[in-house]
């Protein structure tokens, strides 16, 4: 005998809107999947100090054997003394003549030297040292590099908000992740921040020459990290006198740090490096 199966209305109306919600979440992705992306300081009612979106797509650079140096350059490494460098340097296709200032102290197999300037276990490299394999891995390294500019130089900034930001001129700014572009020269005449956390990556593409005023800084906050910074300059890059910097510059032509001026980060210059009594720190 079938018995009838008698389902209270409002149960099942209960269950049907359960249903219902289940579905349009799904749909959703729970509103955390995809590609985010965050507007700051354009958007009316932000703070108008901070510039720039952030795009979860945004990568570092791979820089190759390059980032096994805290200096890599073409034409020469110059030091007024005292330098404090922490790290390698690495000059090709240039010899150790163009390595002035550093007081060389030669080993035996003259494959490295040392120098008071230069931290131990860090050592220089010229492209004759005769020794191992040192000039080999100069000439990759210093291809490498030349590879890491082509590929931040190849990055399409984030938006429109990443573009030309301040018209060049970066005063009194926070900046949030992303890449940014500039078809000119670009100028930074007060302390920059760049804020964001450990996985964050900025990649900042200057035309023109990059200059940043004595005395300044470039703060990180939030966690942000100087691994995660590029800056990719087509023209001369000039850091001003005790003014602290952030992240790896890879410069198409020369790079020169004022007095007393120090980066954590690295010097990969197509070019000459020029260090006024400077401490660069590999981050």
């Amino acid at each position: 005998m079938c018995k009838s199966i008698h389902i209270n209305a409002g149960f099942l109306a209960f269950i049907l809107l359960a249903l219902f919600l289940a579905v349009v979440m799904t749909g959703c992705g729970g509103g955390s999947s995809g590609p985010q992306v965050i507007a700051t300081g354009l958007d009316a009612g932000l703070d108008a100090a901070t510039k720039g979106a952030v795009s979860v797509e945004t990568v570092a650079v791979p820089l190759g054997t390059a980032g096994n140096y805290a200096i890599l350059a073409t034409t020469g490494v110059a030091s007024v003394p005292s330098s404090v460098v922490t790290g390698y340097v690495g000059l090709s296709p240039a010899a150790r003549t163009y390595l002035t200032g550093w007081s060389l102290i030669s080993e035996p197999a003259d494959t490295w030297f040392t120098s008071a300037q230069v931290a131990a276990p860090g050592k220089l490299f010229a492209s004759d040292n005769v020794g191992g394999s040192t000039s080999a891995n100069l000439t990759t390294a210093v291809g490498d590099m030349g590879t890491a500019y082509t590929a931040a130089a190849g990055r399409t900034a984030t938006s429109a908000a990443t573009t030309n930001v301040g018209a060049g001129t970066l005063t009194s700014l926070t900046l949030a992740p992303g890449v940014y572009e500039w078809g000119s020269a670009v100028t930074i005449p007060t302390n920059l921040t760049l804020n964001g956390n450990a996985t964050d990556v900025w990649i900042f593409k200057v035309a023109g020459t990059l200059t940043m005023a004595a005395a300044k800084n470039v703060i990180l906050t939030g966690g942000a990290l100087s691994k995660n910074i590029f800056w990719q300059v087509a023209g001369a890059v000039s850091i001003g006198a005790n003014t602290h910097f952030e992240g790896i510059i890879l410069g198409q032509t020369s790079i020169t740090m004022g007095n007393l001026a120090s980066i954590k980060g690295r010097l990969l210059a197509q070019s000459a490096v020029n260090l006024d009594a400077v401490t660069v720190t590999v981050p």
